[in-house]
Formats: C-alpha cells, structure tokens, sequence
C-alpha cells in the first residue's frame, strides 16, 4: 500500500466510520479473540489430557473400565472439559472465517503444545521436530497476514437448497 493510499491523519482522526466498518472491526476483534481462545484451549486441553493419561498407563484392553479408570483421573477430566470449550470456540471460528485461515493460523498450537510437552511433561523433541515446528510458524506468520474471510455473503450459501 503506498502512501498515497492511507488515508490521512486528517481523514482518520475527524471522520467517522461507516456502520459497515465499524462492524468489519468489532467483527475482526472477535475472530482474533476466539482464534485466541481456540489455540489456548487446544494447547491446555492436550497438555492436561496427556499428563493424565501418562499417570493412568497405557490401555490397550477393549475394556470399559480401564476407560472410565482414566476418566477418573483429574488431568484427564480437565482436559476433556478443556477440549470441550475448545470445540465450540473452534465452531464459532469457523462459523466467522474460512477453514483456509483457521486451520493454518491455529497451527500454532502445535508449536506451544511442543514447548509445554518439553518443559512440563518432559517430552524430548528431536532437532528434526524443531525443524518442523520453525517450518509451522512460518506458516501461521503467512497465513496470520491474509483476510479472515474471502468469500462473500453469509456460509449458508455454500449448502444445497435440498439440505437446508
């Protein structure tokens, strides 16, 4: 964007924005925030649900018990409830922006999942998932850079009339 296409101190300090872009920027404020909420519950949810499970054992039986035995761990129960939040807060993501923006952008969670397995659970990450993890956050830095949304008109248009 060249400087002639700014507008001016002027412009932007004594004009008033239009409804429609004063609703583009509470709208944008709200899909950062659930983006927000979306990978930090993903990272907690995980986090918590590997350490329980690390203090139930393994379980390899087809049985129902060793399953309601893990549940009855609090670190597993935390982050069932955890991932839980994470689900609804990544259906209204995507209600809000395309699946192209959410997925790369929430990547990250991968990246801080990595860091917290390191230095809470003591996971050991070779040099070759770091490599993996910088390759991750070039990507959500890319992706962080394109619109929310680049199809127009509400989702509902993308559903055959038959399923609706």
């Amino acid at each position: 964007m060249s400087l002639q296409d700014r507008p001016s101190l002027v412009m932007q300090t004594f004009v008033r924005p239009t409804d429609n872009q004063t609703q583009n920027g509470r709208r944008g404020r709200k899909t950062h925030a659930l983006v927000l909420l979306v990978i930090v519950t993903n990272v907690f949810g995980n986090v918590f649900l590997s350490r329980g499970m690390h203090q139930v054992g393994r379980i390899v039986s087809a049985s129902p018990f060793d399953y309601v035995r893990a549940f009855a761990n609090p670190w597993t129960t935390l982050g069932i409830v955890i991932l839980v939040v994470w689900i609804f807060s990544d259906l209204a993501l995507l209600s809000r922006a395309d699946l192209s923006f959410v997925l790369p952008v929430t990547a990250s969670a991968y990246v801080l999942v990595a860091l917290l397995g390191h230095f809470f659970l003591h996971d050991h990450i070779s040099w070759e998932r770091w490599m993996g993890i910088l390759l991750i956050t070039g990507g959500v830095v890319l992706a962080e850079e394109t619109p929310t949304r680049t199809t127009t008109g509400p989702p509902e248009h993308l559903i055959p009339e038959r399923l609706l």
